[in-house]
């Protein structure tokens, strides 16, 4: 399968979330999965390393909004580079071309690849398919979404999100 995965971009070499997200990319090629990640640092060059020292496949999209905001390129561990122009069309490839998707922690940009990702999935825009939110930060958020404002989310809307509290249990999901 291909697989996206979500995250922030802070985590850097030598730290826990950095550690998480490479064992991740590991554990997704060895079982044989493409891994899709935005392609540049952080979450995203973790799990694109973990794939690629694993010898599977590394998908980054990639797109010059960003660029143009922040001097990056696609990380080394990349093996195929989709490039966009825009942030919206970087985010259509990484929703759009994946069978399933993982969130790790992250922050505004995480949480728009979500909710979008479940919303195209809510308008039956995008086939079903799983979304699974890893660690107890997005369980919280959630949560919250679905206590505060629970009347603007039925049950069949939230069941298209998944939980799990760590990357093992998010890969046994699939």
């Amino acid at each position: 399968m291909n697989i996206t995965v979500f995250g922030g971009s802070q985590p850097r070499e030598g730290d826990a979330a950095y550690l998480e997200a490479q064992t991740l990319g590991r554990l997704l090629a060895e079982r044989g999965h493409a891994v899709l990640t935005g392609g540049y640092i952080g979450t995203m060059e973790a799990v694109s390393r973990g794939a690629s020292e694993a010898g599977g496949h590394v998908i980054g999209v990639t797109c010059e909004d960003i660029e143009d905001w922040r001097k990056v390129s696609a990380n080394q561990w990349v093996k195929e580079e989709r490039r966009k122009k825009t942030l919206l069309e970087r985010l259509q490839v990484l929703i759009e071309d994946c069978d399933a998707a993982l969130a790790l922690p992250g922050g505004p940009g995480t949480l728009t690849e979500i909710s979008l990702m479940w919303n195209l999935m809510i308008i039956q825009a995008l086939h079903r398919r799983p979304l699974i939110l890893v660690g107890d930060g997005w369980q919280s958020v959630f949560d919250q979404v679905f206590t505060k404002l629970g009347t603007y989310t039925s049950p069949a809307q939230q069941e298209l999100v998944q939980f799990a509290p760590d990357i093992e249990t998010a890969v046994r999901m699939l």
